[in-house]
């Protein structure tokens, strides 16, 4: 479900069971839980939403804030970043002779666009099958706030960003994308369905959550 508030939105999955309070929990990747009693009405979820509006967004802001670009970095041959989960100079990722810094930030992100469309072609097909599900499409985009994503009609997003992760953090992202073809929701059959194939995913949402501030140009 989404619901507008104020300039944001604000998107969330409801759980229903048996309980005697609703409650909303954002874990460390943004992503919005409301647990609510059985028999609660679509009006009274949206209303308890809007209620805590402000501390909701306020915490997506923080989580989108820890993903930021830092100010300062090092565009020349001897300046550092990530691929792959290791540090490497800028001039083992890419040409950097003659080209302004401008031009480096432009080609830096070019490569690893077309890094993390490479692995995540490669690695995607293991787990598809595995799982035995299969997405429409899957797209790399730049996002602030998400590292990937499920449409409604079985298309993923993955961020250009993953490319600087190491391969087990991107196994992981791809295996919660794909899972939500079958669980568009993260209930308790989702991540069930997520720890069958990688038992440690908790680990990997806290590098994400620890680390995302890092894996930026």
């Amino acid at each position: 479900m989404k619901i507008e508030f104020e300039n944001a939105t604000i998107a969330f999955d409801v759980q229903y069971g048996v309980r005697k309070k609703l409650s909303i929990e954002i874990d460390a990747m943004g992503f919005i839980t409301v647990k609510a009693p059985n028999g609660t009405s679509q009006e009274a979820v949206i209303s308890a939403v809007k209620q805590h509006g402000k501390r909701i967004v306020e915490r997506l802001n923080l989580i989108a804030k820890s993903r930021e670009m830092p100010k300062l970095r090092e565009y020349q041959d001897q300046g550092k970043f990530l691929h792959l989960g290791k540090y490497y100079f800028l001039h083992e990722l890419i040409e950097t002779e003659g080209l302004s810094e401008e031009e480096l930030k432009m080609r830096l992100k070019k490569f690893y666009f077309s890094s993390c469309k490479k692995v995540i072609g490669e690695r995607i097909k293991i787990y598809q099958t595995q799982l035995k599900v299969k997405p429409k499409s899957f797209e790399v985009e730049e996002s602030a706030t998400k590292w990937g994503s499920c449409s409604s009609d079985k298309k993923l997003t993955f961020n250009y960003r993953l490319a600087m992760a190491p391969i087990d953090v991107i196994d992981y992202v791809i295996i919660h994308e794909l899972c939500h073809l079958t669980h568009m929701n993260h209930d308790r059959s989702f991540w069930r369905r997520v720890g069958s194939i990688m038992p440690d995913y908790k680990v990997k949402e806290e590098f994400l959550a620890k680390y995302g501030l890092a894996m930026t140009l």
